[in-house]
């Protein structure tokens, strides 16, 4: 007999390639900055912003790169799956702070390919193919809070 796996209820409905780049840009935002994933995040299908915790202020240079990078990883067409563990599977592996009180057991992990996995109860594209080109559209920075806020916007293919 087949086991059902209990979530967490789910309050938003986003846009599916909006949240898989959102996915690919805190992992790519990693790689070159060596921050974290998002502090905060508002993802729409018409634009989105993300905000991140950095030394210092990104150069106009800077997110060029992080738009050709993303847009590298979109390019792959990578597979987005899914997989299920117990917290304590998840422990040491991920960030388990940002769980809501009374979470689940069971927890779902979202892969970008090999590129990024995280846990997530969103919904996402099946394929990078599927998100678009990439586009930050402005961005600002809050010296006393050391916050980096971009907004971008998805172009369809």
């Amino acid at each position: 007999m087949e086991q059902s796996i209990q979530l967490n209820e789910h309050n938003k409905q986003e846009y599916p390639p909006m949240h898989t780049c959102e996915h690919i840009i805190n992992r790519t935002m990693i790689n070159l900055f060596g921050c974290g994933r998002s502090v905060s995040a508002h993802i729409e299908k018409k634009k989105s912003k993300l905000d991140y915790l950095l030394e210092t202020a990104p150069t106009e240079e800077d997110v060029k790169r992080l738009e050709e990078a993303v847009n590298a990883v979109i390019a792959q067409e990578l597979d987005v799956t899914t997989a299920f563990i117990t917290q304590e599977e998840a422990l040491g592996r991920f960030d388990l702070k940002r769980l809501p009180d009374g979470a689940s057991e069971t927890v779902r992990i979202v892969k970008v390919g090999d590129y990024d996995e995280c846990l997530c109860i969103g919904a996402h594209v099946k394929n990078t193919s599927e998100i678009g080109t990439f586009k930050v559209i402005s961005h600002d920075w809050d010296e006393g809070n050391k916050r980096w806020r971009m907004r971008f916007k998805l172009i369809a293919s």
